[in-house]
């Protein structure tokens, strides 16, 4: 049976500036704002390897709408890399590298098709087989309009029909909504796969046909978490298959440090050491948060004698600088440090009600910080995870309170 094979990227953000990471050693910091470029390098280096039929890029190559020229010629650079070798690429831009963005634009090579800001189709000829590509670019950043109604649905059943789009499930709030569609919506363009961008993390949406999101090729802070890469496609009428393959130069990452039975500060090196070798094993270089757990009142009376800081500083220097490097962003603990104020009643009624608040009691708490005109923009989406670490400093800070009032 006749198939086709391709690759499925999506949010390379080139150039990422990685703000924040506040300590990291200069050249580990320039390794961090390299890695998307390896990333992408790894794409480029398995595409020239394997040959695919095509490549598809749906959305936000770039990290912002003013792109750099450095990061420019980089990207040109891969294009050739695959006009030498006969590779058509297809790129639909998205909110990050929207066509409004003001930039020296580097002419792409032959092989290269970028979509207009109106939905058109284009169609090539693969293994005496029709294949039919629909997409559209970002005019500007934000596009909140349902694009997927201006997409045809597909005819000629026994072409291939591929749907581009980068955008976002109606009403799914953990990344900004942009160009909305809903999953019967997709289906009803009855496309044998879509391929899509704006969604950092892996996932199929729908099995027959498949809808995609790659995720991206290389995380870029804390929120994404694990190894990134993109998708190696195999498609016939009949069936699908995906190969994920990795392209993470670094992994970021929680983990989480069981402290039972732990009450000497020897002990407790030696097991982050351990934790961040077998991380070493199965990932390579990362940066991680240690997330301490199970503390009981041995380890509490440990870690309560010297200040957080200074335990990280320790344990930084004690792991060092070795080759596949790992950095250690920040510890926290799953629970307040000082016994006798955790055993307080009114500590243990604030904490408990804390605890009991939904994510919309959150939301309204928080909202005067994520209402700010000014502030939103450096501030992601909320988060579960961002609600925990909220968490774990509001009870912090309520121990402090409390004991400087003893």
């Amino acid at each position: 049976m006749s198939t086709i094979r391709f690759i499925h990227t999506a949010d390379l953000h080139l150039d990422s500036p990685f703000k924040g990471m506040t300590g990291l050693p200069t050249d580990r910091l320039n390794s961090l704002r390299d890695s998307t470029f390896a990333a992408f390098t790894k794409l480029i280096e398995h595409a020239v390897k394997t040959k695919p039929d095509f490549v598809l890029i749906a959305g936000d190559i770039y990290d912002g709408e003013d792109r750099s020229l450095r990061t420019q010629m980089r990207f040109r650079e891969g294009m050739a890399k695959l006009d030498a070798v006969a590779i058509p690429v297809f790129i639909s831009h998205g909110n990050h590298d929207h066509l409004s963005g003001r930039w020296t634009r580097f002419d792409l090579p032959p092989n290269v098709h970028v979509f207009g800001e109106n939905v058109e189709t284009v169609r090539l000829n693969v293994n005496d087989k029709e294949v039919l590509i629909y997409g559209f670019s970002y005019k500007e950043r934000h596009i909140r309009d349902k694009v997927i109604d201006r997409y045809p649905v597909a005819e000629n059943h026994d072409a291939f029909h591929i749907g581009m789009l980068h955008g976002s499930l109606a009403g799914d709030e953990t990344h900004a909504v942009y160009a909305p569609f809903t999953k019967n919506e997709l289906l009803a363009k009855q496309y044998d796969y879509w391929a899509l961008g704006h969604i950092h993390v892996r996932q199929q949406l729908h099995e027959s046909p498949p809808i995609v999101y790659p995720g991206n090729l290389q995380g870029r802070h804390r929120n994404e978490r694990g190894t990134k890469g993109f998708y190696e496609v195999e498609l016939s009428k009949t069936k699908a298959s995906l190969q994920f393959i990795p392209t993470s130069a670094i992994v970021f990452d929680r983990l989480e440090l069981s402290c039972g039975g732990i009450s000497h500060a020897n002990e407790w090196l030696t097991a982050c050491s351990e934790a961040l070798e077998s991380f070493k094993e199965h990932n390579g270089a990362g940066i991680v948060e240690l997330l301490m757990t199970d503390i009981d009142s041995e380890a509490a009376n440990l870690f309560s004698q010297s200040p957080e800081e200074e335990w990280l500083e320790v344990l930084r220097d004690f792991v060092g600088e070795s080759e596949p490097y790992v950095w250690v962003q920040k510890i926290t603990f799953a629970r307040q440090l000082n016994p006798s104020i955790a055993s307080s009643a009114l500590m243990q009624s604030v904490t408990g009600m804390i605890d009991g608040w939904t994510k919309e009691d959150w939301k309204d708490v928080l909202k005067d910080v994520y209402q700010h005109a000014r502030g939103v923009k450096y501030l992601d989406v909320l988060t579960e995870d961002e609600i925990d670490e909220v968490k774990v400093g509001a009870t912090v800070l309520l121990t402090a309170e409390m004991s400087g009032m003893e």
